[in-house]
C-alpha cells in the first residue's frame, strides 16, 4: 500500500507535531517535589526595611505570601531590596465645582533579589498596579479612600513580585545539595 505525497506530508507533519508537544515541559510552579523545594526557598527570604507607608504595605503582603503567614524568616539565605511609592491623580473633573469625583492610585515597586552567600543578583524588576477610587466630598473620607486604594494596589503589586521571586528561586539549585566542583 503506497501513500500519496499529500498523505505522506500530513503524516510527517503529525509526527513533527507530536514530537514538539512531547518536548514541552510545562509543570506547575508550586507542584510536586520542586514545589516543596521552592516553598522552602520562599521561606528563606529577608526583606529590606521600608521607608514609606506604601513600601510597608507591599513588604507586609510579601512576607505573608512568601511565608504562608508564618512571619519573616530568621535564617534567610536571600535578600530582597524593596522600595515602593504611590501617586494618586484625579479623574472625571466636575466643571461646576472644579473638583474631581474619581481618581486612580498607581503603586510602583522596585525589587532586587540577591543570594546572601555570594551577593549574586538573581532577579530585579519594577512592577506597577492601579487602583481606582471615588473621591467623597468629606476631606477625611477622601484621605481614607486614597489610603485604601494604596493598600489595594500594594497587595496587587506584592502578588506580582511574589510570582517573580518564585520564578527566580525556582531556577536556583536546591540549597541542601552540594554544589558541583568548578572545572
Amino acid at each position: 500500500m503506497l501513500l500519496s505525497r499529500s498523505r505522506l506530508r500530513a503524516l510527517a507533519l503529525s509526527l513533527a507535531a507530536v514530537a514538539t508537544l512531547a518536548s514541552c515541559q510545562v509543570r506547575p510552579l508550586y507542584g510536586g517535589a520542586e514545589g516543596t523545594a521552592l516553598n522552602a526557598k520562599m521561606h528563606e527570604l529577608a526583606f529590606s526595611v521600608s521607608t514609606t507607608p506604601v513600601a510597608q504595605y507591599v513588604r507586609n503582603e510579601l512576607i505573608f505570601l512568601t511565608s504562608g503567614g508564618a512571619g519573616e524568616s530568621t535564617n534567610a539565605k536571600y535578600d530582597v531590596d524593596l522600595s515602593a511609592f504611590a501617586v494618586t491623580s484625579e479623574l472625571l473633573q466636575d466643571d461646576s465645582s472644579d473638583t474631581a469625583s474619581a481618581g486612580r492610585t498607581i503603586v510602583t515597586a522596585d525589587f532586587a533579589l540577591r543570594r546572601r552567600e555570594d551577593n549574586k543578583l538573581l532577579a530585579t524588576g519594577r512592577r506597577r498596579a492601579t487602583a481606582l477610587l471615588d473621591f467623597p466630598s468629606q476631606e477625611f473620607a477622601k484621605l481614607r479612600a486614597i489610603r485604601d486604594a494604596e493598600q489595594r494596589a500594594s497587595k496587587e503589586v506584592a502578588a506580582i513580585i511574589n510570582a517573580d521571586l518564585a520564578i527566580a528561586l525556582n531556577k536556583e539549585p536546591p540549597l541542601d545539595l552540594p554544589k558541583p566542583p568548578a572545572e
